[in-house]
C-alpha cells in the first residue's frame, strides 16, 4: 500500500512539473489552437457544402502529403519571415514590417541575379547575401527611429511595407533587363543565379529549406546560449532594469531590427531564386502593387510557434501543409480561400492558447485528484473485507 501511495505522489509530482514546463505549455496550447481551428473549418465546410465536407476536410488535413516538395518550398519564406517577427518579439519589438523587408530582399536578390556576372557556384550565394542585406536595410531604419527617436516600430515598419512595395515595383518596371513587358513580370533568372534544387519531381523545393532550418537552429542557440541573446531577452522583459544593469538597449534595438529585417530578406531571396519544375525556368515577380502576403503569414507562424525558433520551424511547415491541402479543396467545389479562414481561426485561438491550456491542465488535475480521493475512500473497505 505504501508503494502505491509513493507511486501516486511520484505521478503527481511529474504531472505538476510537466504542466508547468514552459515548452510543454507552448506545445500543448499550439496543438489545442490547431485542433479547434480545424474543427471550426470543418463546420464551415459543412455549412457551405455538406455533401463534400468530409472529402474537402480530408484534403485540408492530408492533401499536403501528396505535395510534400511544395510544402517545404512554400514553408521556406514564411519560416524566414516568422523568424524575423519572432526574433524581434523576443526583444519586445513588434516587427510588422516583414513584408517590406521580404520584398526588398527579393529585389536585391533579383538585381544581383540579373545584373551581376559572377562565376557558377558563387552567383546564387551572392544573390542570397544581397537579399539579406536588402532586408537588413529595411529593418535597420525602423530600428534607428525606435532607438534614437522612440518612434513606435509598428508605425514605421508598417509604412515601410508600402514604401518597399511601391519602390520595388517601380525599380523592376524601369529595368528592361529584369522586366518583361509582354508578360508583365520579371524574366527567368540565369541558371547560375538559381538556388540548387533538391531534385524532388514536380516541385520547386531547393536548398533554401535546409538553409532556413539551419538558420532557425542557429537563432535558437544565440537566444538560449549566448550573452547577446540573454541581453535581448532581458531587454524585452524589462527595458529599464536591463539599462540599469548596463545592457546597451539602444544598440540592441537597432541590431535586433536589422537582424530581423535580414531574416525576412533571406525569405524573399529563397523564394525568388528558386528553380521551378519546368526546365530552364525560375520563379518570377509580378509588380502589381500588392503587399507580399508571406510577410503577414510570417506573423501567423511566429504567433503559432510562440516566437520560439524551433516552434516557428514546425509551425511554418504545418501552415504550408494545410495551405497546400487547402488549394486542393477546389476539386470538390470549395473556394481555396477557405483555408485562410482556418488559419485565421487557428491564430485567433492561439492568442488565447495559454488560457485554454491552463484550463485544460486544471481540468486534468481535478480529475486526477478526484480519482485519487475515490481510491483512498475505498481502501478501508478493502481492508475490512480482508
Amino acid at each position: 500500500m505504501q508503494n502505491k501511495h509513493a507511486s501516486n505522489r511520484q505521478f503527481k509530482f511529474s504531472f505538476h512539473d510537466l504542466t508547468h514546463n514552459k515548452g510543454f505549455s507552448s506545445f500543448s496550447s499550439a496543438l489545442m489552437a490547431i485542433f479547434l481551428g480545424l474543427i471550426f473549418g470543418f463546420i464551415v465546410m459543412i455549412v457551405a457544402a455538406p455533401e463534400n465536407a468530409i472529402s474537402g476536410f480530408s484534403y485540408v488535413v492530408f492533401g499536403g502529403l501528396s505535395r510534400i516538395g511544395d510544402v517545404f518550398y512554400f514553408a521556406t519564406p514564411i519560416l524566414m519571415t516568422g523568424l524575423a517577427v519572432g526574433f524581434a518579439f523576443k526583444m519586445g519589438l513588434f516587427n510588422i514590417g516583414a513584408s517590406g523587408q521580404y520584398t526588398m530582399g527579393m529585389y536585391f536578390a533579383l538585381y544581383v541575379g540579373f545584373m551581376w556576372d559572377l562565376p557558377a557556384g558563387l552567383h546564387w550565394i551572392t544573390a542570397i547575401i544581397a537579399g539579406m542585406l536588402g532586408g537588413m536595410l529595411f529593418g535597420l531604419i525602423p530600428g534607428i527611429f525606435k532607438a534614437l527617436l522612440n518612434v513606435n516600430e509598428v508605425i514605421t515598419s508598417i509604412m515601410f511595407n508600402y514604401i518597399g512595395m511601391y519602390l520595388v515595383d517601380m525599380l523592376i518596371q524601369g529595368n528592361a533587363i529584369m522586366y518583361s513587358s509582354p508578360t508583365s513580370r520579371t524574366r527567368y533568372l540565369p541558371i547560375d543565379a538559381k538556388i540548387p534544387s533538391l531534385g524532388i519531381p514536380g516541385s520547386n523545393v531547393n536548398l533554401g529549406i535546409i538553409l532556413a532550418v539551419l538558420i532557425g537552429i542557429v537563432l535558437y542557440i544565440i537566444l538560449q546560449k549566448t550573452t547577446f541573446g540573454y541581453e535581448l531577452k532581458a531587454t524585452g522583459y524589462n527595458k529599464h532594469a536591463s539599462d540599469y544593469a548596463g545592457m546597451r538597449g539602444k544598440r540592441n534595438i537597432i541590431l535586433t531590427m536589422a537582424i530581423a529585417g535580414g531574416l525576412a530578406g533571406l525569405g524573399g531571396a529563397f523564394f525568388i531564386l528558386a528553380p521551378t519544375a519546368i526546365a530552364g525556368s525560375s520563379m518570377t515577380y509580378e509588380p502589381i502593387n500588392i503587399i507580399a502576403a508571406n510577410g503577414f503569414n510570417g506573423i501567423a507562424v511566429a504567433l503559432l510557434g510562440h516566437s520560439h525558433p524551433i516552434g516557428i520551424i514546425f509551425s511554418s511547415i504545418f501552415i504550408s501543409h494545410i495551405q497546400r491541402g487547402g488549394t486542393l479543396t477546389s476539386l470538390v467545389g470549395y473556394k481555396p480561400e477557405i483555408i485562410d479562414v482556418v488559419i485565421a481561426v487557428i491564430i485567433y485561438f492561439s492568442a488565447f492558447a495559454m488560457i485554454m491550456n491552463a484550463a485544460l491542465s486544471g481540468f486534468i488535475k481535478n480529475r486526477l485528484l478526484k480519482r485519487n480521493a475515490k481510491s483512498k475512500d475505498s481502501e478501508p473497505e478493502i481492508k475490512e473485507a480482508g
